[in-house]
Order: structure tokens, then C-alpha cells, then sequence
């Protein structure tokens, strides 16, 4: 018998899930948490602190930061040092924090659309201006334009870059030459680089992804480094996450910009989740990576045979597929739309993610094989009806 479970979802209906707060007969598979239940061990360990009984103010020791350097040396091959590591409760208060921290109003932030959504926000918010430096789509793979990326980091306005490294929702693996010349130009242009590493244990095949804060030269100086246990282990209500800045002075600034919004003190679970997934969580994520290639690889046949009008820009990392539906229509919201009201099926239109993201859909895979399948079928009947 299989030592973890990836067959059996738990039933979150009717739960405070906010993915699953659907209508009955619907199927969400848009926002970006797993079906999975979460490692045991992590489970173990937060059951043990319960019991405890007691639940009084806490600060991460030393054991947390050990925890978050031994893990990435075994994963990644790259060991920060421990007084680099800042606790903060999740990347996206801290990018947040951050853009207020390390920039101003009025400034630019550049960003690489289509991507994630909520960097959008976090600018916009706050009084930002948002700079794309759009990824370039030939038709299967996404490419960085070089050029229009060193223009758009010598502008004098541009101070802060956030980067997805690996890119949601594209699923691309940066090369370590890609970020180390990507942080080699931020330093030269005096521009902060903000790197959302959330889906960095998440790589299904080929090499690891490249932290930011292991590239080499004067460019280390100016990286931040955001990394979460919460998208690897299906934990994103932990509220844990932890800032990487290997630069002293840099690292002063974003303390005091998570400090100041308080955003960097633990719940009464977050050191004992973070600690235990991070020891014992190896071999439940080299599970789950094995689930997840099966279902993508389900994913990517089904589609080529049964909906060739659709094209599958298959990245190596996260539980995303993006799909490329630019022969179905160029409109992804209304498809989206069109998907859930005739199906159920929930996907996220990719038209959220600005760039070219209005030819394509995102969909999650991190379900059971029998819940992918189920989501494919709804995908052929709404697509085929949608063609019609």
C-alpha cells in the first residue's frame, strides 16, 4: 500500500475553503491549492502542539531557520545562511510590504506578463505604476525580450522588479544563466529584485529552480528571496513564509517594512508546520511529484486527442497547465464564463494575468487522477459546445 494518499480528496464543501465555495455540481479548478491532504508528518506535528493547550506570543528560533537552510541545500543545492532568513507571514503581505518598504509612489514596478495577478495588485495598490516587460510567446514556449527588459530597468523611475521564478502561471523554469543575468542587470540599474519563489519545490521534471539568492557577484546584493512551504505542502492557511536577503542593509529595510505592517509574527502553528514540513516533507513531495507528472501526462494525451483546437504550453514546474485556446476564442474571460455556467468546470481566465494571457485558460491538476479526468471531460463538453 501506498505510504501517502493521493486518491481521496477531502471533502471541502461546505468547509471556509475559499476554492471550494461553489455552487453544488461545480468543479473549481482554478485556484492554485491542492486537493491533497497535507504531508502526516506536518499533520503530526501541529496536532502535538494543540495539545499543548496553550497558545502565547512566539518567535521563530533557531531551529525554524536551520529547518528552511538544510531544506534548501537537500532540494535545491543552494544553502542561504540563516541570518539572511527573515519569518513572514506569507509572500504576498510581504511583497506588499515590500513595494511600500522599497519603493514610492509613483514609481515604477516591473513585472514579466502574463503573471500572477496579485502582483498587480500589490503595485496598483499602492500607488505604483505596473512596467511589463512581456514575455514573448512564439506559439509553444515563452522567451524573455533582453532588450526591452535592460530599457525598461534603466528608466529612472523603475526601482523595484518582481519576479516569478518559477513563472506562474506559464510553468517556466528560469535557467540559472536566466536569473543570474536578469539579477546582473537589476544591480546594474540600481532596481531591487523581489523574487516570488512559492512554486520553487515544484519542479515535476528537469533541474531545480535557481533561488535568487544564490547567484553570484555584487547582483546578490540586491535580491530578495520569497519562499513558503504553503504551495508545496497544501498549506497555505499556516501563514508561514520566509524572507531570504543576503545584503545587511537590504535586509534592515524589508524587517522593517514587514515589521511595520505587521506581517512577521507566527500563529500558534506556523513554526511547528514549517519546521516539520520541512524536515520530514522530502519524501511526501517526491510523491506528489510523481502524482502530478501522471496527471499531466493524462492531461496532455487527452487534450491532444480529443481537442486538438487546444494547445498545451506545458512548463516544467507548479500543478498549472496553461492552455492556449487562441483557436477557440481570444476573449478567455467569456470562454471562462461560458465553461462554468454550461459545466461547472471553474478555470481561471488568463486574461487576469494581462500580456497575452486572453488566449489561454489555467488549470490546476494538484486533484486525484479521477478528478482530472472529470475536469477534462467538462473541458471537451463545454469547448465542443462553445465551438459550435
Amino acid at each position: 500500500m501506498a505510504k501517502y494518499d493521493f486518491v481521496n480528496a477531502p471533502d471541502r464543501s461546505g468547509t471556509d475553503s475559499v476554492k471550494w465555495h461553489v455552487k453544488k455540481g461545480e468543479l473549481p479548478m482554478s485556484i492554485a491549492d491542492m486537493d491533497f491532504k497535507t504531508a502526516p508528518e506536518i499533520i503530526t506535528a501541529m496536532k502535538e502542539k494543540v495539545n499543548l493547550g496553550v497558545f502565547g506570543y512566539e518567535w521563530p528560533e533557531d531551529d525554524y531557520f536551520k529547518a528552511v537552510a538544510d531544506w534548501f541545500e537537500k532540494e535545491h543545492g543552494h544553502r542561504p545562511q540563516q541570518e539572511w532568513e527573515i519569518f513572514t507571514t506569507g509572500v504576498v503581505p510581504a511583497i506588499s510590504a515590500i513595494v511600500r518598504r522599497i519603493s514610492h509612489i509613483g514609481d515604477n514596478v516591473l513585472v514579466q506578463a502574463p503573471v500572477y495577478n496579485v502582483f498587480y495588485n500589490s503595485i496598483e495598490n499602492n500607488g505604483r505604476h505596473v512596467l511589463s516587460n512581456d514575455l514573448q510567446f512564439n506559439g509553444s514556449n515563452y522567451t524573455v525580450d533582453w532588450e526591452d527588459l535592460e530599457q525598461k530597468l534603466a528608466l529612472p523611475l523603475t526601482t523595484l522588479m518582481i519576479f516569478c521564478n518559477p513563472h506562474n502561471p506559464i510553468g517556466k523554469v528560469w535557467t540559472q544563466e536566466e536569473v543570474q543575468r536578469i539579477a546582473d542587470l537589476c544591480y546594474q540599474h540600481h532596481v531591487v529584485l523581489l523574487s516570488d519563489e512559492i512554486h520553487g519545490d515544484l519542479v515535476r521534471q528537469g533541474p531545480s529552480y535557481t533561488p535568487s539568492f544564490s547567484v553570484n557577484g555584487s547582483a546578490r546584493d540586491n535580491v530578495i528571496s520569497l519562499i513558503s512551504p504553503s504551495k508545496t505542502f497544501n498549506v497555505a492557511a499556516l501563514h508561514a513564509a520566509t524572507a531570504i536577503v543576503p545584503n545587511s542593509n537590504l535586509r534592515a529595510m524589508v524587517n522593517r517594512g514587514l515589521n511595520s505592517d505587521e506581517v512577521a509574527e507566527p500563529n500558534l502553528l506556523a513554526i511547528p508546520g514549517t519546521i516539520a514540513a520541512y524536515e520530514h516533507g522530502h519524501d511526501w513531495l517526491q510523491a506528489l511529484i510523481k502524482q502530478l507528472n501522471v496527471n499531466f501526462a493524462y492531461a496532455q494525451e487527452f487534450i491532444s486527442k480529443n481537442l486538438p483546437q487546444v494547445k498545451v504550453v506545458a512548463g516544467n514546474a507548479t500543478y498549472l497547465i496553461w492552455l492556449d485556446v487562441e483557436r477557440i476564442s481570444t476573449d478567455s474571460q467569456k470562454l471562462a464564463e461560458f465553461l462554468e455556467k454550461e459545466t461547472g468546470l471553474v478555470l481561471s481566465p488568463g486574461s487576469i494575468y494581462r500580456g497575452n494571457g486572453n488566449k489561454f485558460l489555467r488549470m490546476n491538476l494538484a486533484c486525484p487522477l479521477t478528478t482530472v479526468k472529470d475536469g477534462l471531460e467538462r473541458l471537451r463538453a463545454g469547448l465542443t459546445k462553445y465551438s459550435a
